[in-house]
């Protein structure tokens, strides 16, 4: 059923805390897309940036917020019969909005398209009630895997790239994870999953988050990371490699410290800040510092299926689930530190 309007969390400009929920018109639904009822949307990093006002890129205000997100199909577009089908559990892809033209596009890295527009950042977003979806980024849910599980595919293939497309992890390798937040804990679990020895490291203010980690078989820092990283090894030469998933620039210069001779640094967080230390280590150690950003439909399907058979298990990031309408407790609650990852309930659905 088509309603007239449907609520929406939505951010109305660029001043701190301005996010409200708001009456909206529901999507209109195009040939090549599907009509989801959202059931659960995940609640990221970047939300909580929109909400602070602190986010380092430009937003088309007013934006309705998420791209984490499972549902149900409601409608089905005219070029779709016989794909997809009504009451199918699905998740989708963030990249909304994408030029299939381009030579990225054409080497299936459509996530590095620079017309890129994703959901919740560049165009409204799934904190709503309903949300049409292009079929190219639309993928099944394993029937292992609940709506509000399935919610955070995304930021697990965030981790995937990170810690497997953009690194190169080997059984026995030792690697530091910087920052215990929901991409950084899910970049240790996959980290885990390869064999290798990790450590996550966070503040004084992280040790909430930071006991989740042991729920994915790593060590817990707090403070000075140097010690594990030169204390233990074959050798003592430092790190394999660091995966970087803090919100700060300096901390690749602890990236570069502790990394080994001929080691890699996967950088997965966004630090808008000024770097105001020398990059020389990297010439120096013969480092490889590589980039990591979103994800493709590969990614997503072996995400899924891992996910599926319950080698990546998400439920220990899984703080808690609000309605809709209590989006503020839950974005407060994450952004506190209490817990790592807060889902909304959107439309209730039965498993």
């Amino acid at each position: 059923m088509v309603t007239a309007t449907q609520p929406a969390v939505v951010c109305f400009g660029p001043a701190r805390y301005s996010v409200e929920l708001r009456e909206l018109p529901p999507p209109r639904l195009r040939a090549d897309e599907v009509l989801v009822d959202v059931a659960n949307v995940g609640v990221c990093g970047s939300d909580l940036h929109m909400w602070l006002g602190d986010q380092s890129w430009a937003i088309p205000y007013p934006m309705v917020l998420g791209h984490e997100f499972s549902g149900i199909i409601r409608e089905v577009g005219a070029e779709l019969e016989g794909q997809w089908r009504v009451g199918e559990r699905v998740v989708s892809e963030t990249a909304a909005v994408i030029d299939p033209r381009s030579p990225l596009s054409r080497r299936g890295l459509y996530n590095l398209d620079p017309n890129r527009k994703g959901f919740g950042g560049a165009v409204d977003g799934s904190m709503t009630r309903q949300i049409a979806v292009p079929a190219r980024i639309l993928h099944r849910i394993p029937e292992t895997v609940s709506l509000p599980e399935a919610a955070l595919t995304e930021p697990c293939c965030v981790a995937y790239s990170a810690a497997v497309a953009n690194a190169h992890i080997e059984p026995g390798d030792r690697i530091l994870v910087l920052g215990p937040g929901p991409i950084g804990i899910l970049c240790a679990a996959i980290a885990s999953l390869r064999g290798a020895i990790v450590a996550v490291a966070g503040l004084e203010r992280d040790r909430k988050r930071l006991e989740v980690v042991t729920a994915y078989g790593c060590e817990a820092l707090v403070g000075d990371v140097e010690e594990w990283a030169f204390g233990a090894g074959p050798d003592r030469l430092g790190v394999d490699g660091v995966i970087d998933s803090t919100g700060v620039s300096a901390s690749l210069q602890t990236a570069m410290k502790v990394v080994r001779p001929a080691g890699w640094i996967s950088k997965v967080g966004w630090g808008p800040q000024p770097c105001q230390f020398s990059l020389d280590p990297l010439v120096q150690k013969n480092v490889r510092l590589q980039g990591s950003f979103s994800h493709n439909w590969p990614i997503w399907e072996r995400v899924l299926f891992l996910m599926g058979t319950g080698k990546l298990d998400v439920k220990p990031i899984l703080g808690g689930i609000w309605p809709l309408e209590d989006w503020r407790p839950a974005f407060e609650t994450m952004h506190s530190g209490e817990i790592v990852k807060a889902v909304l309930q959107v439309n209730a659905a039965s498993e």
